[in-house]
């Protein structure tokens, strides 16, 4: 559902006043200002007013409002029947298991606010979805054609991964580049297709620390990126049906990556059966002192996005019964959030990071160790090689557009 001219549905709490407005002006009264009654869009309170009155009408409409799990999330449960409504901005997104009573959710919506029926999900923010009986495709095909175009990369050769192995950028890449705006365009074009493509996360992460100044080794690893794009363009994410629906996440660190600050990186990512869900590449606040430190600060950045995910999951009525398990690849690491006696070694970690123990005893979450071969988060910490590159962008559930 698309909402018409949606921030003039808000209503202000405070006084706002505007000058007359062009073409309307009171002969006599040109020193006056007009003061407004409603929202206006290009008013800072507008959005905010908005999702104000619409949160107001759909919780008359009996939608429960999840305010500490996702507060753009609605549902609404009569009998058998639920329904899942998201906003964003001024579109709504809407499923449920019965075709019927969300027909007559958006009949009523429609007596409160001048909005159009946009059908079956199809496109979405620059988000291209196929819905099949046995799966859902998500990727951003489109978008990636108008970002080579932008960038006159369209006749550009294609590449078999977005950054090259071992590959580490600094402050310092060859002279500055001309145009700073140019490459911070690029790369903030990138990290909006980041929300399909979990498989060039890290290299946009590394991108994103040199916006500032960027060098010419800069643009040149950028471009990279797009000689990648050019050659996996119809790549995307496939959600199909399993019979083991449970959240499993991966966790993985690159020690030191970051040859100038010392600082490593972290990446991990969840699952439900068939594809990710949810995934982050990020450079830790401080520098670790081991590589069991880097790899514990990790953990516990992926334990916090489990428990967030378990919240979503329990309201979406997917509730996991058991512990989620989070695949680390170093047994020391397991063994810092497992045992408390090692807390003197640790003293300078900060506290924030030993959360997971709490949810290990709490049987939150329960720490597994894998084989560095089969850690699909070391996507996210580090340029790897073409074929084990490739064998984790499959773990992830990535694969080019399906033919049926």
């Amino acid at each position: 559902m698309d909402v018409k001219t949606a921030f003039l549905n808000g209503d202000l709490k405070e006084n706002v006043f505007m000058s007359q407005p062009e073409g309307f002006v009171v002969k006599g009264k040109e020193q006056k200002v007009c003061k407004l009654v409603k929202s206006l869009y290009g008013l800072k309170q507008a959005p905010r007013a908005w999702y104000e009155k619409l949160t107001e009408h759909l919780l008359k409409l009996n939608f429960e409002h999840f305010d500490l799990d996702d507060a753009t999330l609605f549902i609404k449960k009569v009998g058998r029947s639920v329904v899942y409504l998201v906003v964003y901005v001024d579109d709504l997104l809407m499923t449920g298991n019965n075709e019927s009573y969300i027909s007559s959710i958006k009949k009523d919506l429609k007596k409160i606010f001048e909005m159009t029926d946009m059908g079956h999900l199809h496109y979405y923010l620059g988000i291209e979805v196929t819905q099949h009986p046995k799966y859902i495709f998500l990727s951003q095909k489109k978008y990636v054609g108008e970002l080579l175009n932008k960038f006159c990369m369209t006749d550009c050769n294609p590449i078999s991964t977005p950054m090259e192995q071992k590959m580490k950028l600094t402050s310092s890449e060859g002279k500055e580049f001309e145009d700073a705006t140019k490459y911070r365009q690029l790369v903030g074009s990138l990290i909006y297709l980041t929300t399909t493509r979990p498989d060039i996360s890290y290299v946009v992460g590394i991108l994103s620390r040199f916006m500032h100044k960027p060098c010419e080794g800069h643009w040149s690893a950028a471009k990279r990126v797009l000689r990648y794009l050019k050659g996996t363009q119809d790549v995307g994410l496939k959600y199909s049906k399993v019979d083991d629906f449970k959240l499993i996440g991966y966790s993985d660190s690159d020690f030191d990556g970051d040859k100038e600050t010392g600082v490593s990186t972290s990446g991990y990512t969840m699952s439900l059966g068939s594809a990710a869900v949810s995934w982050r590449s990020r450079k830790q606040s401080v520098p670790a002192d081991s590589t069991t430190e880097a790899e514990y600060v990790a953990a516990a950045e992926a334990t916090k996005e489990i428990v967030w995910l378990r919240k979503i999951l329990e309201d979406l009525q997917e509730k996991q019964e058991n512990s989620t398990p989070l695949l680390v690849d170093n047994t020391s690491a397991i063994k810092l959030a497992k045992n408390p006696r090692f807390h003197d070694r640790t003293k300078h970690i900060n506290t924030k990071y030993h959360l997971i123990r709490h949810h290990v005893e709490a049987k939150t979450v329960h720490l597994r160790h894998c084989s560095t071969n089969d850690q699909v988060a070391d996507i996210f910490t580090k340029a790897l090689g073409r074929e084990k590159f490739e064998r984790f962008r499959n773990m992830l559930g990535l694969t080019n557009t399906p033919s049926d």
